[in-house]
């Protein structure tokens, strides 16, 4: 077999990415400079790359092109269909060469690694707080603004974080999912057991 091998003669002056054509080196370019010429006419969203202003537009269309074959399931995106499709197969490509963390979506697998690096690329506009997940930033930033957009429907319980209010919902339920292994004391906290396992441990 013939093995093309391909000259990538330009090089990026921030980092070592190389590519074969310049075009490649303008759009990874502006990962440095934060350049987004590609704008959204009906909202604020704007992009690097046109594929995915292309893919971001299918969110005001609504257009759903990928059908699941096993599912009813249908995406704007061939990717998403993709990842989609790990769920079916059980398939976890990826994995972290750390831990042997395994997961089937390579963004999980990126965010999993700032844990190892310690990288916390959201920060706080309003204080030194930085996390290393928007949704974790998304949290933070209710303590500034004092929003708590996640309501009981039952009491009217308000809080800012989902998680919390996951918590509370068990209030309702009498669901205690947090069992101990080692008696038969079961709770709706996880942060309740730990504390119960640590009474078994001394």
């Amino acid at each position: 077999a013939v093995k093309r091998i391909v000259d990538k003669r330009f090089a990026c002056t921030e980092c070592d990415y190389r590519a074969a054509f310049r075009s490649q080196l303008l759009i990874h370019t502006r990962k440095h400079t934060g350049e987004k010429p590609y704008k959204c006419d009906q909202c604020d969203y704007s992009a690097s790359q046109k594929g995915s202003l292309d893919q971001h537009m299918t969110k005001h269309t609504g257009e759903k092109d990928y059908k699941c074959d096993e599912c009813d399931y249908a995406a704007a995106t061939k990717h998403s269909l993709d990842q989609h499709m790990t769920r079916h197969t059980g398939e976890k490509p990826f994995m972290c060469g750390e831990c042997g963390y395994r997961t089937a979506n390579r963004a999980s697998l990126t965010v999993h690694m700032r844990k190892h690096t310690g990288v916390k690329p959201y920060k706080c506009g309003q204080c030194d707080y930085s996390a290393a997940k928007k949704g974790n930033l998304d949290q933070h930033m209710t303590k500034h603004s004092g929003e708590k957009p996640f309501m009981c429907e039952k009491c009217g319980y308000r809080t800012a974080r989902k998680i919390d209010l996951s918590r509370h919902m068990r209030t309702h339920t009498s669901e205690k999912p947090y069992k101990c292994d080692q008696c038969d004391y079961a709770v709706t906290d996880k942060r309740h057991l730990k504390k119960h396992l640590d009474k078994h441990a001394s």
